[in-house]
């Protein structure tokens, strides 16, 4: 508890050095992969979840950081309800959610920090998917803050022996990068259904980067972000691994599925089909040219096949690979 000689930037100092009380809002895959790591760094966690015995007030009760791992949907209703709890400015806010809201656009961690604006709110973000997590297998994430000793207690509650925990004062960047690559992971899965080769798969991840920095730091990431862990480094594991639920959409689309039929086999929310709806309206009203991310939201609508959004895209007009130019429009 804050008191009256201690700001909040010395109570997240004192988080660094000790074992903290971690609330950890979400149950699926993701969220007890979270709460795997913080139990194995001796953290005391609870977990939250809708369908759970545990009220939202008794789960925050007492947490010193509390992290939001339920899915985009569900986001601005829950941090309403988080803010009627009066919750401490010594509470650190972590989001671990990936997606764009249908309506305002923003991203989870702006809007808790909407709602939140006295508090430290951070992204964690990065190439995780969550069965290997559990597994045990070695990763790497990124904590993003604007506060840099917030990011440092984040960092001490999830860092570990298999689990390498980096910093960066971009949270926007690092949301936007884990959000944006989403949608890119459809349109590789396409590609891989289709049998188009390694060639193809390269030459997509490749042309798909600046589109996601062109994106991004029109939105006001920076640059660099989104050659780290956060962005190139989680596009490359959601784009190549048949555990990225996004992925495995495209693939079934590529097929000829439906996307319903896709989304009912998957049992879970690949947050990439919403993403690439949201990311249409933001595209359309900023002007920002997103040729990939274009064909995705058309196929996902049912407007063309998979045939037709890859020929779509081998069809644009040849050029010179002019990086800054890339950057700036296609």
């Amino acid at each position: 508890m804050l008191t009256a000689t201690q700001t909040p930037a010395q109570v997240f100092e004192a988080y660094k050095h000790r074992q903290v009380t971690l609330t950890i809002l979400g149950s699926g895959a993701w969220g007890k992969a979270l709460a795997h790591i913080a139990n194995s760094n001796d953290h005391r966690v609870r977990m939250w979840s809708r369908s759970g015995d545990l009220s939202l007030e008794e789960a925050v009760d007492g947490a010193e950081v509390i992290m939001s791992a339920i899915s985009m949907k569900g986001v601005p209703d829950l941090v309403q309800r988080l803010k009627e709890l009066n919750i401490p400015e010594t509470t650190v806010l972590v989001t671990a959610t990936k997606g764009l809201d249908p309506e305002t656009t923003l991203t989870p961690s702006q809007i808790f920090q909407r709602a939140f604006p006295n508090h430290a709110v951070a992204v964690l973000s990065g190439p995780n998917l969550s069965k290997e997590i559990e597994a045990g297998l070695p990763a790497a994430t990124v904590i993003a803050c604007a506060n840099e000793t917030a990011a440092e207690a984040a960092q001490h509650v999830f860092a570990g022996e298999n689990f390498r925990a980096y910093r960066s004062p971009d949270p926007l960047g690092a949301e936007l990068g884990g959000t944006l690559k989403n949608v890119i992971a459809i349109a590789v899965g396409v590609c891989e259904g289709l049998n188009l080769g390694s060639n193809a798969r390269s030459a997509l991840i490749t042309r798909a980067l600046p589109e996601v920095m062109r994106i991004g730091t029109h939105l006001g990431g920076q640059p660099e972000t989104f050659l780290g862990l956060s962005g190139l480094g989680d596009m490359l594991a959601t784009c190549t691994s048949s555990l990225s639920r996004n992925y495995r959409v495209g693939y079934g689309l590529a097929q000829g599925k439906p996307l319903e039929q896709i989304l009912e086999e998957l049992g879970s929310t690949a947050e990439g089909v919403n993403t690439a709806y949201v990311l249409h309206d933001i595209a359309q009203r900023e002007q920002i040219s997103v040729p990939i991310s274009q064909q995705v939201y058309l196929l996902l609508k049912g407007d063309i096949s998979a045939e037709e959004a890859v020929a779509a895209l081998m069809e644009r007009k040849l050029k010179a690979e002019d990086y800054q130019e890339i950057l700036q429009s296609e």
